[in-house]
């Protein structure tokens, strides 16, 4: 396992779809395992594969449920297929390190996916799990949450956004300096 670079704002492969997954195989499972590995080293709940440069519609999450639960995911070409509801809450994202928006998104979502093993599951998922999931399925369709904000929103942002395109990342949102990171 190793940690990942990810990409920053303004990387072009933030944008593009993610390409289906047609064989769920032992390099599939590697780059989830790294991906984990990743998003454990960053501190973050989600992690899709496009950010760390892997046009490919894989992602994981490790969301809390509860003081004593977590959901940890990782779904292979996932589709959401229902959605009820409507909750605002804030987001961040690890490609666009300190910016953090109240984004409104379904409450509640069911999606079906591949698990790491290739079989067919269903998740049904509401509050953080369905926000964290609908952000990374997002990512897999080149969709930031910076798009969901409201014009006005997003204009207040630009300098911030253009100067992490350019590079220029905020003090203190580096890559981890442990694990392999590259």
């Amino acid at each position: 396992m190793s940690v990942l670079g990810v990409r920053i704002y303004g990387d072009p492969v933030l944008r593009q779809k993610a390409a289906p997954i047609a064989e769920v195989n032992d390099e599939l499972r590697a780059l989830i395992s790294d991906m984990r590995e990743t998003m454990k080293a960053y501190s973050g709940v989600g992690l899709a594969a496009n950010q760390v440069g892997v046009a490919k519609r894989v992602l994981v999450v490790d969301v809390p449920l509860d003081d004593e639960k977590r959901a940890q995911l990782a779904l292979v070409n996932p589709k959401i297929t229902k959605r009820a509801g409507s909750e605002t809450g804030e987001e961040g994202c690890l490609s666009i390190p300190g910016i953090w928006e109240d984004v409104t998104r379904a409450r509640s979502i069911r999606l079906e996916a591949l698990d790491e093993e290739g079989r067919a599951v269903e998740v049904e998922a509401e509050g953080y799990l369905a926000r964290a999931l609908q952000h990374e399925v997002d990512h897999l369709d080149g969709v930031l949450f910076v798009d969901r904000l409201s014009a006005l929103k997003r204009q207040f942002l630009r300098k911030t956004l253009e100067a992490l395109a350019r590079g220029e990342v905020p003090e203190g949102h580096h890559p981890p300096a442990a694990g392999g990171a590259h």
